[in-house]
């Protein structure tokens, strides 16, 4: 029965794109280009790990790329769930958006699409690659966050390292050396790939059982670099960046597969102030120069464009990639394993 109300709201879900497709507005780059200059503003909300500097960095190479000299008020994330809570929250009411633009997981933009809460856009008629545009138009995959096992070099002995999630159902790893995120979404995503959901929820559930050390990522970093943990299940590339230019040995341990892959989707939010610089800044993203800015800044570019370290990354690897089908399945599955983690009663 279950699964049947899950195939009826994919289902609901793909019709509804596949009509949203036809709402996509589509003008010359020249006519978005002017419509920006005359908006001159725009609120930018992305990921907290591109830094103040790379959001300066980002604007200025945006300006110039346009010849343009629009105020960019970039606004680090603190916390998704809740910026994105709060926007569907101001949308039900009728005010406007806090953002014209938002650079989330695709998960978030899910929750956008299934609102109708997408301002969208004809992006592929301005060169964009089609397996980049998702939600019917409603967004773009700019960067790829990589989650794998993580661990510091210096307290672990290699002969420790997982090669494989299921080495972390080894005994040995019982009584809180093990750190798990808040982020379950993570491995819900393991479902969408050749596990499915039964063989996941097994893996999770045996997990639980282990005496998870629970936490949001910046925690299990610094327990991580204290030694209070040995190994974090899942851990997003971007933090362990951080980790590295402050000096910290946490590394991942790149040799287990398959690899989860999240998706970093740029999208303009239905009712924003400033759409033409919204819908410019989302293409000017999947540019050569704003995906090294976003690889030097926030250590994350995407899986997709040619000569990222991201797209080098991945070739030759099993990767998991959620797809639009799998949105409703991850988003159940995610809230499923927050309570069998012990996240939630």
């Amino acid at each position: 029965m279950k699964q049947g109300r899950f195939f009826s709201l994919s289902l609901l879900i793909f019709s509804v794109l596949l009509v949203w497709d036809g709402w996509a507005r589509a003008v010359t780059l020249e006519q978005l280009v002017e419509g920006a200059k005359k908006e001159g503003k725009l609120e930018f909300y992305a990921p907290a790990q591109l830094t103040p500097p790379g959001g300066r960095a980002l604007a200025d190479a945006f300006n110039k790329a346009y010849g343009l000299n629009i105020n960019v008020n970039y606004s680090p994330s603190g916390n998704m769930a809740r910026d994105v809570g709060k926007t569907v929250g101001a949308a039900a009411t009728g005010v406007p958006p806090e953002w014209d633009v938002m650079v989330v997981t695709d998960a978030h933009h899910a929750t956008f699409a299934l609102r109708k809460l997408h301002e969208t856009f004809d992006y592929r008629s301005l060169g964009i690659d089609a397996k980049l545009i998702h939600y019917g138009n409603g967004s773009v995959s700019v960067a790829n966050q990589f989650a794998l096992p993580a661990y510091n070099q210096k307290v672990l002995p290699a002969k420790d390292v997982p090669k494989s999630w299921e080495d972390l159902l080894d005994p040995k790893w019982k009584g809180g050396k093990l750190g798990m995120s808040t982020a379950t979404h993570d491995l819900a995503r393991l479902a969408a790939g050749p596990w499915g959901e039964e063989k996941t929820t097994r893996y999770v559930k045996a997990l639980a059982q282990q005496g998870l050390s629970l936490g949001t990522f910046g925690e299990l970093i610094s327990r991580l670099q204290l030694g209070e943990i040995l190994v974090a299940v899942a851990m997003v590339d971007g933090f362990i960046h951080r980790a590295k230019l402050a000096g910290s040995p946490i590394v991942h341990a790149e040799g287990v597969e398959p690899v989860i892959a999240r998706a970093q989707q740029s999208g303009v939010l239905k009712g924003a102030r400033h759409p033409n610089a919204g819908h410019l800044m989302t293409i000017f993203l999947t540019s050569p120069r704003a995906q090294e800015i976003w690889e030097k800044h926030g250590g994350e570019s995407s899986a997709f464009i040619r000569g990222t370290r991201a797209h080098a990354f991945v070739q030759g690897k099993q990767v998991i990639y959620m797809s639009e089908k799998d949105a409703g399945m991850v988003d159940k599955l995610a809230r499923d394993y927050a309570r069998i983690l012990g996240f939630t009663n």
